[in-house]
Protein backbone atom coordinates (compact mmCIF):
# COMPACT_ATOMS: atom_id res chain seq x y z
CA UNK A 1 0.00 0.00 0.00
CA UNK A 2 1.34 3.42 -0.99
CA UNK A 3 1.07 6.33 1.45
CA UNK A 4 1.84 9.95 0.70
CA UNK A 5 1.02 12.91 2.91
CA UNK A 6 2.71 15.98 1.41
CA UNK A 7 1.33 19.51 1.13
CA UNK A 8 2.73 22.47 -0.80
CA UNK A 9 0.80 25.75 -0.43
CA UNK A 10 1.45 29.38 -1.33
CA UNK A 11 -0.71 32.18 0.00
CA UNK A 12 -1.00 35.13 2.33
CA UNK A 13 -1.33 35.26 6.11
CA UNK A 14 -4.74 36.42 7.30
CA UNK A 15 -3.36 37.58 10.67
CA UNK A 16 -0.10 37.91 12.56
CA UNK A 17 1.44 34.60 13.68
CA UNK A 18 0.62 33.54 17.22
CA UNK A 19 3.72 32.29 19.03
CA UNK A 20 3.62 30.26 22.22
CA UNK A 21 5.95 27.84 23.97
CA UNK A 22 5.25 24.24 24.98
CA UNK A 23 5.97 22.95 28.47
CA UNK A 24 9.20 21.50 27.04
CA UNK A 25 10.22 25.00 25.91
CA UNK A 26 9.66 24.46 22.18
CA UNK A 27 8.34 27.38 20.14
CA UNK A 28 5.00 26.80 18.39
CA UNK A 29 3.52 29.18 15.80
CA UNK A 30 -0.08 29.11 14.66
CA UNK A 31 -0.48 30.61 11.19
CA UNK A 32 -3.65 31.19 9.25
CA UNK A 33 -3.31 31.59 5.51
CA UNK A 34 -5.58 32.24 2.57
CA UNK A 35 -4.98 30.71 -0.83
CA UNK A 36 -6.87 32.61 -3.54
CA UNK A 37 -8.09 30.96 -6.73
CA UNK A 38 -9.43 32.77 -9.78
CA UNK A 39 -11.34 30.88 -12.43
CA UNK A 40 -13.64 31.51 -15.36
CA UNK A 41 -17.29 30.46 -15.34
CA UNK A 42 -19.04 29.01 -18.40
CA UNK A 43 -20.67 32.43 -18.86
CA UNK A 44 -17.21 33.96 -19.33
CA UNK A 45 -17.35 35.77 -16.00
CA UNK A 46 -14.35 35.50 -13.69
CA UNK A 47 -14.88 34.42 -10.12
CA UNK A 48 -12.48 34.35 -7.20
CA UNK A 49 -12.68 32.31 -4.03
CA UNK A 50 -10.37 31.67 -1.11
CA UNK A 51 -9.40 28.57 0.82
CA UNK A 52 -8.42 29.23 4.44
CA UNK A 53 -5.85 26.88 5.95
CA UNK A 54 -4.48 26.55 9.48
CA UNK A 55 -0.74 25.88 9.67
CA UNK A 56 1.39 25.02 12.69
CA UNK A 57 5.19 25.44 12.77
CA UNK A 58 7.61 24.27 15.44
CA UNK A 59 11.01 25.20 16.86
CA UNK A 60 13.17 27.56 14.77
CA UNK A 61 10.57 27.81 11.97
CA UNK A 62 8.07 29.08 14.56
CA UNK A 63 10.52 31.63 15.98
CA UNK A 64 11.39 32.96 12.52
CA UNK A 65 7.71 33.19 11.58
CA UNK A 66 7.04 35.27 14.68
CA UNK A 67 10.01 37.50 13.97
CA UNK A 68 9.57 38.14 10.23
CA UNK A 69 5.95 37.47 9.25
CA UNK A 70 2.93 39.73 9.60
CA UNK A 71 -0.65 39.78 8.38
CA UNK A 72 -0.56 39.86 4.57
CA UNK A 73 2.90 38.24 4.28
CA UNK A 74 3.22 35.89 1.32
CA UNK A 75 4.61 32.47 2.22
CA UNK A 76 5.25 29.06 0.70
CA UNK A 77 4.59 26.18 3.11
CA UNK A 78 5.85 22.63 2.65
CA UNK A 79 4.52 20.10 5.14
CA UNK A 80 1.97 17.40 5.83
CA UNK A 81 -1.65 17.09 6.96
CA UNK A 82 -2.53 16.10 10.51
CA UNK A 83 -5.97 15.49 11.99
CA UNK A 84 -6.21 16.63 15.61
CA UNK A 85 -9.05 15.13 17.66
CA UNK A 86 -10.16 16.01 21.19
CA UNK A 87 -13.20 16.18 23.40
CA UNK A 88 -14.60 19.43 24.76
CA UNK A 89 -17.64 19.56 27.08
CA UNK A 90 -18.51 15.97 26.17
CA UNK A 91 -18.48 16.79 22.47
CA UNK A 92 -15.97 15.24 20.07
CA UNK A 93 -14.11 17.83 18.01
CA UNK A 94 -11.54 17.64 15.23
CA UNK A 95 -9.56 19.85 12.91
CA UNK A 96 -7.37 19.22 9.91
CA UNK A 97 -4.29 21.41 9.63
CA UNK A 98 -0.91 21.54 7.96
CA UNK A 99 2.23 20.87 9.99
CA UNK A 100 4.99 22.90 8.34
CA UNK A 101 8.30 21.22 7.64
CA UNK A 102 9.54 24.36 5.90
CA UNK A 103 8.25 27.90 5.45
CA UNK A 104 9.73 30.12 2.78
CA UNK A 105 9.16 33.87 3.06
CA UNK A 106 8.27 35.23 -0.38
CA UNK A 107 7.94 38.95 0.38
CA UNK A 108 10.65 41.49 -0.15
CA UNK A 109 11.83 43.56 2.79
CA UNK A 110 10.86 47.22 2.70
CA UNK A 111 13.52 49.87 2.06
CA UNK A 112 16.50 49.51 4.33
CA UNK A 113 17.36 52.05 7.00
CA UNK A 114 20.71 52.77 5.38
CA UNK A 115 19.74 53.25 1.75
CA UNK A 116 17.01 53.49 -0.82
CA UNK A 117 17.59 50.11 -2.44
CA UNK A 118 15.08 47.40 -1.51
CA UNK A 119 16.68 44.21 -0.28
CA UNK A 120 15.43 40.67 -0.45
CA UNK A 121 14.55 39.14 2.89
CA UNK A 122 17.26 36.63 3.77
CA UNK A 123 16.20 33.04 3.38
CA UNK A 124 16.40 31.11 6.61
CA UNK A 125 16.60 27.65 5.13
CA UNK A 126 18.35 25.17 7.40
CA UNK A 127 19.73 23.24 4.44
CA UNK A 128 21.84 26.04 2.96
CA UNK A 129 23.51 28.92 4.81
CA UNK A 130 23.34 32.37 3.25
CA UNK A 131 26.27 33.01 0.91
CA UNK A 132 28.85 35.58 1.96
CA UNK A 133 28.70 38.84 0.02
CA UNK A 134 31.31 39.17 -2.71
CA UNK A 135 34.03 41.74 -2.04
CA UNK A 136 33.61 44.95 -4.01
CA UNK A 137 36.20 45.36 -6.79
CA UNK A 138 38.66 48.17 -6.33
CA UNK A 139 37.97 51.17 -8.53
CA UNK A 140 41.46 51.35 -10.06
CA UNK A 141 41.53 47.67 -11.02
CA UNK A 142 39.56 46.15 -13.94
CA UNK A 143 37.16 43.33 -13.01
CA UNK A 144 38.61 39.83 -12.94
CA UNK A 145 38.87 38.32 -16.41
CA UNK A 146 38.65 41.70 -18.20
CA UNK A 147 41.14 42.30 -21.02
CA UNK A 148 42.59 45.58 -22.17
CA UNK A 149 42.56 44.42 -25.78
CA UNK A 150 39.71 46.21 -27.66
CA UNK A 151 39.86 43.56 -30.42
CA UNK A 152 38.33 40.96 -28.09
CA UNK A 153 35.05 42.83 -27.61
CA UNK A 154 32.01 40.72 -28.53
CA UNK A 155 30.36 43.50 -30.58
Amino acid sequence: MVNLNKVLLAGNLTRDPEIRYSQAGKAVADLNMAINRRYKLASGEFKEDACFVNVVAWDRQAELAGEYLRKGSTILVEGFLRLDQWESNGEKRSRLRVVADRIQFLDRVKKSDTGDVPEERPRRDRAAPAPAPAPAPEEDQPPAGAKDDADNLPF
